[in-house]
């Protein structure tokens, strides 16, 4: 297993275009808390904030992150905790373990949020977003905007 270390964090605005290597940048404006994965394998990590995802808790010294960040889908698979400025190294899980976790999130989503807007599988090859045509004019805009 890999050793614990200690990271800085930044609160921002923006996350900024280039992370520096062992920061953590929380934004509370876009709810987000983004690094670099701290494996070193320099993976953009973006964990959103709500209250069902990630929360960061602010001592007024150091920041956590919790649940841990179990980058799953990236190459590197890393698992760790954010707890004190401090990267606590946690253990592999299994595909199994994995889905299991997974499934949780998504039944902790649907009780907060409801079925409403709740995607539950995307299709295989989505179709390229499309913006609507705005309404012409200002009543048709004004109308629009009720509907």
């Amino acid at each position: 297993m890999k050793s614990d270390f200690t990271i800085e964090h930044e609160f921002v605005d923006l996350v900024p275009r280039e992370l520096k290597e062992g920061t953590l940048y929380i934004s509370i404006e876009f709810a987000t808390a983004t690094h670099k994965c701290f494996c070193g394998c320099g993976t953009e990590v973006v964990t959103p904030i709500s209250p069902v995802g990630w929360q960061v808790k602010f001592d007024g010294e150091t920041v956590s992150l919790s649940p841990s960040v179990g980058s799953w889908s990236l190459k590197c698979k890393s698992h760790y905790w954010i707890r004190h400025n401090r990267v606590e190294w946690a253990s592999e899980m299994s595909p199994e373990e994995i889905a299991v976790v997974r499934r949780q999130d998504d039944r902790d989503r649907l009780r907060h949020y409801g079925s409403h807007g709740v995607v539950k599988e995307l299709p295989a090859a989505a179709p390229p977003a499309t913006t609507p045509e705005p309404p012409k004019g200002f009543w048709a805009w004004l109308k629009a905007l009720f509907r």
